[in-house]
């Protein structure tokens, strides 16, 4: 129901609303796999996304399950890690995410009675993880429903083009939080109607 219940809501914005109307995205499914997820979210910095997914294949492959297991992963070098095409640092950030699983029981972790502040400031005590990785897991991974990830380029886009914003920098985070804040609790959605938007000529 809260998809049907977020478009209801997010419709009493008029500029949303038109986009809602012009726009169709697919009711959300949310993995629910973190640790998974995590990896994957390090190898696709900063790379299409045609190439981050050639390179986290061929990083599935060295596991014999395809499966990257935290004490597995860690036990691998360097020199295995570069062969499929990752950075020497996107390596040591996988690692890092590797011993933060097998230390934090990740892969069987409960975040059911974590709020999203809560997760944010957990994961991003792993070296290479920051606050946009964690919000992309939150509605990806998780399916929360209220995440509006101000530092997102995509979102900044969208919501200047659609509200006529001329603000840069911090003014437009402000001016976002303030447009964004009648849309609680279902903010992701709205973002997934944005993102869309941004990409329409």
């Amino acid at each position: 129901m809260s998809y049907t219940n977020a478009i209801l809501h997010l419709q009493h914005d008029a500029k949303l609303r038109e986009l809602i109307q012009q726009i169709d995205i697919p009711e959300p499914k949310s993995s629910g796999k973190i640790y998974f997820d995590l990896l994957e979210s390090i190898v696709s910095q900063q790379l299409s996304v045609k190439a981050s997914n050639t390179i986290f294949n061929r990083f599935l492959q060295i596991f014999p399950d395809q499966h990257p297991h935290p004490e597995h992963l860690i036990k691998l070098s360097a020199e295995q890690l570069r062969a499929v095409g990752l950075s020497g640092q996107k390596a040591g950030y996988m690692q890092n995410v590797a011993q933060f699983a097998l230390d934090n029981d990740l892969e069987t972790m409960d975040w059911s009675g974590m709020t999203d502040e809560d997760i944010i400031a957990f994961l991003t005590q792993i070296k290479g993880v920051g606050k946009w990785t964690v919000e992309m897991l939150l509605m990806f991974s998780l399916g929360r429903t209220d995440i509006l990830p101000v530092d997102d380029l995509g979102i900044q886009q969208g919501i200047k083009r659609l509200y006529a914003l001329e603000e840069t920098g911090k003014e437009l985070k402000k001016r976002m939080i303030e447009i964004a804040e009648p849309w609680r609790p279902y903010r992701t959605y709205a973002c997934r109607y944005l993102w869309r938007f941004k990409d329409q000529k």
